[in-house]
This record gives C-alpha cells, structure tokens and sequence, in this order.
C-alpha cells in the first residue's frame, strides 16, 4: 500500500528542525521551503505555530532571520511583480512584522510599514491578533496610525462579535479621523471641515488682534466639526427634538445657506467610486458597499439638511440618497435602507413641494418593504396634516417644472432661449440663439453669462424625465386601486396638469360613463362629440374589460389613426377572461404554470409591480409565496413559484412556475419549504384553513390585471426568451422547456402582438417582405427567409427552420420605447413599453436586408449551409 506526505507537513518538520538549531540560514531555507509548499499563501491557518515559534527564538536570532527575511525580499522584488511573487512577498512582509515585534526601527521597519499598508487596503483585516500586536506597537511609539488602517480597525471591530473585545477596544481607541476616509463623499467632508473651521479660526484670530469679539468658532476643533460629530449622535432614523434643536444651533454657528450648500454637495458624492480601492474578502464582502462605519454619520448629515433652508437640490439629494441606499449587495440585500428610512425622514421635512415630489418619484421607484412603508407613512402624515386623502396628496405633490401648459415650456436666458417640450416620457429641448436661429446645444453666452441658471435648468429636466416615468407608472396603478375623480378636480390635477396632463392626453376615460379621450384640442367621444359633464360627474381610467370588441376596436382604430403613443397599454390591453379550464379548477388557474424564470430578474420585476416576494435559497426554511394585496377589493392573489437549481446554502438561480390563486386578504398566507413544491397555511390554534376564492366570484378586471402581470413575469423572465440558451441551460435540462416556449403556442399578449403586426406592416419600409402568419412574422430576406416567434422573439430560418442566435443590443431599438419618434428604423407604434414588440421589429428590418449584416456572430451562421 502507497502512502503519500503531504509536502507541507514534510517542510514544516525541517523548519521545526531548523528552529531548533536556531542557524538562521537553516530558518529562511526551510521557510522558502514552507512557502513552496503553500503557493505562497501564508493565511494558511497550519501556519499560526510556525508563527508562535518563531516569537520565542531568542532576540539575536530574530534581529538575524528579520535581515534574512528584508534580504529575501528583495530578491523578489521586481518592476512588474508576477501574482505569485506578489503575493510570496506578501507574507514575507507579514511574517517580518511578526518576527521584528518589539524592535526599534531599524531593518524591519520599512516591511513593517509595508505590512500596514497592507492593512489598510483589506475591507477586513486577517490574522486580528497579529494586527492588533503591531497597531498598538505604533501606538505606543506615539507614531500616527495611517487613515486607512484605523478604516479597516474600524470595519473590522463592526463585523465580529462584540467579546472579541481587543480589536472592538482598539476601534474605540482611533478616534481620529471623525470619518473613515476611502469614499468620495467622506473623504470631501474630511477636507471641507478642515478647511472651514481653519478659516473660521484665522478670522477669529484676526478679529481678536482687531479688537473685536466675535464669540469662539465652536467647540474642539470648530463649529463643522462640531457639526459632523453631532450627526454621529444620530441613533435612528427618526430624529428626536433635542437632536433637531442642537442641529439647528450648530448650522446657525456655520451659517444655514453654507451649510446647506456644503451638506447637499457631500450627498451628491454618495456612491461614486472608492477613492481607495480595497481587496474584498474571498466571499465578495465589501465589493462595492458603502463604509459600516460612516453610516451613522451619513445617516445625521442627511437629517440635518432639513435644518437648513430648503432649495431643489437639497431635495434632489436626498432622493438619489434614497436610492443609492437601497441598492442591492450580492448575498446582503439593501446596502444601507436605515439611511435610505433617514433620507425619506429628511425629505418629509423638507419646506415646499420639492420634497414632496421626490417622495412621489420614490413611491413608484422603491420596492424595498421597510422603506414603502416610510414612504407611505410620510405620505399619509402630510396628507393628514392638510386633511388630503392619499392619493389626493401623490396627485398634489407633481410640479409643473416650469411648464405653463401640458408639455410646453420656454426659458430664456438673456437673448437665447429654450423651448423644451415633452413627447412620450421624455423630454426634447431646442435651443435659438441670440439672433432666434435654432443651436444644436445651449450658446456660448448661455454657458459663460448663466452657468448657474443653466445647471438648475438641466437638473429640472432631469426631475421632469423622472417624474414622467413615475406618473406614467402610477397612472396604470389606478385600474386596480379603483381610483375615481369628481371631474372638475380632474381636469385641475390630471388633464390640465402641465405634466400629468401630458400623459393623461393620451388615454381613454370614462367621464359620467361615457369614454372620451383627448383628440383635436379637445375631450371627443368615439363619435367625436365633446361631452359637457357636471363639475361633481365621476371619472376614471377606462379599461377594455366589460365592453364590447367593437367598441374596442374602434377606440384602438381611432387613436392609431391620430397617431396617439398611449403611456403604456390601454386601448391595446391584453385581457384575460375565464378559460373552460379555469371553470374546471374553480379556484386555481395553471395559465402559467410549468414555466422556468429566473428568480432575481422575477423578484426586481414582481416588486415594480406591486407584488411582494422573497428570494428562496437551499436551505431549511419556509418561505411565502409572490403576493399582490388588493385592499380596494379585500382580495390578495398568490402567484405560486419554486426554487430549482441551487447549491445547500445557495440562493435559486431558477423558478418553477405553479398556480395563481386568491385568498380574502385577511387569510392565512401559504407557504413552502425551500424547493419542496408544496404550498399550505401555517396552522396553529384557532386558525382555520384558508379557503380560496372560487375564479368566478373575483371581479373580471381584477382577474385580468393579476394574470397580465403573471403574464409579463413569465414573458419577461422566462428562459424561454433567452436566445443564448437553446442549448437547453445546465447540463440541458430545460432543453425541452427552451424549445416548446420559444416556437410553441402563444400567450394572450403574444397573440395581441401579432394583431397589431399585421395591421403596421403596411407602414414599414420592408412591409411588403412580412407576413404574419399564424405564431410567427415572416420575413423574407435575400439570403434565406425568416421567422420570428411572436413570443419569444426567437428566429428560426430556411433551409429546415435552423436557429438563428440573435442577442438584442441594449439600446433604444429595444429599450421598451418603440413608439418614441427616434426608434431606430421603427414605425409608429400605439403604446409605450412593450419590449419584446420592438426587438422583433428591429430583427425584422435587420434580417430584411440581410445581405447587410456586418456582425460576424451572424454571418457565421447565415453563411452555414
């Protein structure tokens, strides 16, 4: 029987023979041989005690192995260092630092220095026992401890546990910097407090040798400083009375329009780039997070801007704070919501309705649960306070961003001019000059004479493009939340609006009953007549359910023939009635089900649209099924779905798909273990088993809303749609499932698709090489002939229906904005955001001339015979 040894065991027994001798040539030869053995990596935790015998040699031979250890280092330096010799002179350079514990300066101290860079440079730092040993050897030689060293302290006291008390000691001890440096936003306030409390103190030193008295600039170190110490105090995210009065004292003492300049200015820094660029831990932690550290402090300065005097941009901050808070950490989550749940604070604050308007913007941006429900409560205090309801408040809360009529604004500056207009949910600016002749930019005169004025009125067209986006989306929300208007307050908020009424001048409402939209400058009928309802009539958002085809059809042919781009689909909604199978169920129904998505994509998407969801991982725990609450109809709708595809411990790469049901709102949820496939209600003691709610007591267009949005989870997440998975995915387990959803039978949004088709194709420029017929678009090109899945957008081409691999570039072509005017080579089209619409129309104008295709992905497989 063959025995092998491990060379690392081998090595070690040498240098313990050689540690023995105490014969430092022996010591660093048998080290070499050690560092063979472990590939250079000395974080090996069999190391630690070679480590601990090496601190017990006697002084004089540590002082030798220190200069053999320097000696060595040396050998291994090089200009442009290979990976390995790096990370070899590494370790080196942390086992000097072990070795030399206690010296004076002398050899060692230049890898000592080295071994704290080092340090500085981990998100956490290894090895704590060693760091703290040298830290507070620095310390005590009253030398400075680099910034970026007490960081990493820092970070690494906050993510152990707090009996590990010497590091958690050592953190407290570093008191300096106030924040930890490395983030562009921390390193600016680190600089700006410097230097205006040194301003502060050369003043009051030149007024004291003046004579005058001007009062002390503030406490140690000034007033800004003072400052940034006080909105480390902040220990929630909601502020408390002594807290506001104390911050309001400290900005008088800086002066309120410096520090609220100075403040916004900081939080526009939140979230650039690393200033100094960290090695992540082997698990990813710290990849691109923010500082734990500085969080109570950004936390503080975002809650002290409300202190000062309100102005846009302060609100403007805090929105992107919001936002960037909230973005998402691989394997963590929100990075930092209690900071986002402070930005929300800061903006309900906030004086006038810019504030107002970012919370507005957030309510259709935000899916993170903690901070919706801030953001409601926000809403619902200002609403309360001015005796509003809701919705009345979100309404009240748009500005009109300088527009003096829906969708039309001038601004003049000086002699030059803009006149901005908005078309869809974007926004177009024309610039005259002086002498009125059109620019394609803003003049030289604008830049030099109003910079100023020119910053402010780009960012408004920012707010403005944002804020479209917002009230488009929350338009579509009001189907379900049965949202009603008296008319004359909606012609002032909605149709009239400068901004909503842009939107609201492309959809169809039902005012006193009747449908109207707005067409020739005016609210017509089908007929064309121009209703006069009473200023009490009622009024809503039309939708298709419940009328009659032709009534539909006509509305759709009569906005297609004014060219009308509705804000999302209206007159062109997919409708989903009672199947025959559904009937059979009577209380699930499988529309959707067996379908495999991906689940991060299905959680974004699923929170944009209302519904609540939690990620599945691989392990032993339960977990609620995708829910839609529908408190105007006392419903909630479950969308089942099960984990597949993920490691023990692992997050579900995958969703399999299962059956939509509907509960009361208030029964008991249903959930399911990770992976098993069974759903069922948490039972307990009095709780009786829920009941669903049999499909046809649900309301029509409520059963049709939730299946659209299922639809859309499966049309858009599915693998389905994947063009660079027709090899069925991992090791081709979803090859069948690949290939039935990308050529098989059409949902009710792919067959509306294809209607619309076969009515544009006239209007195309390659319309006479198309044809719709039956799941596919036909294109007939020069090479071969092509057709395009109405679902999927998968192609398949002659001879024998070979794929065609086809990815969709990511720009406008197919950003879900094809009825926008500047949709490369697209027609008109009568809704905004169907994405799939236009990467098929965008295949087919490509593939109608394929004789010009140039990207060699695809001529590779158009030349194939």
């Amino acid at each position: 029987m063959m025995t092998t040894t491990d060379p690392f065991d081998a090595a070690a027994v040498r240098l313990l023979d050689a540690l023995d001798t105490g014969h430092v040539d022996g010591i660093v030869r048998a080290l070499s041989e050690v560092d063979a053995a472990l590939g250079g990596d000395w974080s090996d935790e069999r190391v630690q005690p070679v480590r601990e015998r090496l601190l017990e040699l006697h002084r004089n031979t540590r002082a030798a192995l220190v200069a053999g250890l320097v000696q060595w280092t040396l050998m291994l330096w090089r200009p442009v260092e290979a990976e390995r010799i790096r990370r070899e002179r590494t370790a080196l350079i942390h086992l000097a630092a072990t070795v030399s514990r206690g010296f004076p300066p002398g050899p060692a101290r230049e890898l000592r220095e080295d071994r704290l860079y080092l340090m500085g440079r981990q998100w956490l730092l290894s090895e704590l026992h060693e760091a703290e040993a040298l830290i507070g050897e620095e310390i005590a030689a009253g030398r400075p401890v680099d910034p970026a060293v007490v960081a990493a302290v820092r970070r690494s006291a906050l993510s152990i546990r707090p009996h590990h008390s010497a590091v958690v000691d050592l953190a407290a001890a570093l008191t300096e910097p106030l924040l930890s440096p490395g983030e562009a936003w921390a390193d600016r306030v680190l600089a700006d407090v410097a230097e205006l409390d040194a301003e502060l103190l050369d003043a009051e030193r030149l007024d004291a040798r003046l004579g005058s008295r001007r009062g002390p600039a503030g406490g140690e170190g000034g007033p800004w400083a003072a400052l940034l110490k006080h909105a480390f105090e902040l220990k929630s995210a909601k502020p408390t009375a002594r807290w506001e009065r104390t911050g309001r004292e400290l900005i008088a003492a800086v002066g309120p329009d410096r520090a609220r300049e100075r403040i916004t200015e900081w939080l526009s820094l939140v979230g650039r780039p690393r200033t100094l660029e960290l090695v992540a831990d082997p698990d990813g932690a710290g990849a691109g997070r923010l500082d734990p550290y500085n969080l109570d402090a950004l936390r503080g300065i975002a809650l002290l801007l409300p202190l000062a005097p309100a102005r846009p941009e302060s609100a403007r901050a805090l929105g992107r704070l919001v936002e960037h808070a909230l973005r998402k950490v691989p394997g963590i989550g929100p990075q930092a919501p209690k900071v986002a749940n402070a930005a929300v604070h800061g903006l309900a604050r906030l004086d006038g309705e810019e504030g107002l308007a970012q919370l507005a913007v957030l309510t259709t941006r935000v899916t993170y649960k903690g901070t919706v429900k801030e953001l409601d409560k926000a809403l619902r205090d200002r609403a309360a306070a001015l005796g509003l309801g809701r919705a009345e408040i979100e309404e009240l809360a748009v500005p009109s961003y300088g527009m003096t009529e829906p969708g039309r604004r001038v601004e003049c500056f000086g002699d030059a001019r803009v006149e901005l207009t908005v078309e869809g949910t974007r926004v177009r600016q024309a610039w005259y000059n002086e002498a009125g002749r059109p620019v394609k930019s803003p003049p030289a005169s604008v830049r030099r004479d109003h910079a100023d004025g020119l910053k402010e009125f780009k960012a408004e067209v920012k707010d403005l493009e944002k804020m479209l986006t917002a009230q488009s989306e929350r338009l579509d929300r009001q189907f379900l939340a049965r949202r009603s208007w008296q008319y004359g307050a909606w012609r002032e908020r909605i149709m009239d609006h400068p901004l909503v009424g842009t939107l609201a001048r492309r959809l169809i409402w039902a005012v006193d009953g009747t449908a109207c939209a707005w067409l020739d400058g005016a609210l017509r009928t089908l007929t064309g007549d121009e209703p006069a309802p009473a200023a009490d009539a009622a009024v809503e958002l039309w939708h298709p359910v419940g009328h009659p085809v032709e009534e539909v059809l006509a509305w759709r042919a009569l906005l297609e023939r004014h060219r009308v781009v509705q804000p999302f689909k209206q007159a062109h909604r997919e409708v989903y009635l009672l199947t025959p199978a559904e009937e059979h169920t009577r209380v699930y129904s499988n529309r959707f089900a067996a379908h495999v998505l991906r689940q991060h994509r299905f959680h974004a998407l699923a929170g944009t649209r209302g519904w609540h969801s939690q990620l599945q991982l691989a392990v032993d725990n339960s977990v609620a099924a995708p829910k839609r609450l529908l408190p105007e109809w006392g419903l909630r709708a479950e969308f089942w779905v099960n984990g597949t595809d993920a490691d023990w411990g692992e997050t579900f790469d995958h969703l399999g798909t299962d059956q939509v049901r509907f509960y009361p709102i208030d029964a008991p949820e249903n959930l399911t273990h990770a992976g098993s496939g069974r759903f069922g209600p948490v039972m307990g003691p009095g709780v009786r088993t829920p009941e669903p709610v049999p499909l046809t007591e649900v309301p029509p267009m409520v059963l049709s809303e939730v299946l659209r949005d299922v639809d859309l989870f499966v049309g858009v997440c599915s693998v389905g749609n994947d063009p660079t998975w027709s090899d069925g995915g991992p090791e081709g387990r979803y090859r069948d499932y690949w290939q039935e959803y990308g050529f098989g039978e059409l949902s009710q949004s792919a067959r509306e698709r294809g209607e619309l088709l076969a009515r544009l194709l006239p209007r195309l420029a390659v319309g006479a090489r198309c044809t719709v017929e039956g799941r596919f678009l036909e294109v007939r090109g020069e090479l071969h002939t092509y057709r395009i899945h109405l679902g999927s957008g998968n192609v398949l081409m002659t001879p024998d229906d070979r794929y065609l691999c086809i990815v969709p570039a990511s720009d406008g072509a197919a950003d879900g904005r094809a009825g926008s005017p500047d949709g490369p080579h697209l027609p008109y089209l009568p809704f905004e955001g169907d994405r799939m619409l236009a990467v098929i129309l965008s295949k087919a104008v490509m593939l109608a001339d394929d004789t010009a295709i140039t990207d060699p992905a695809i001529t590779a497989q158009l030349a194939q015979r």
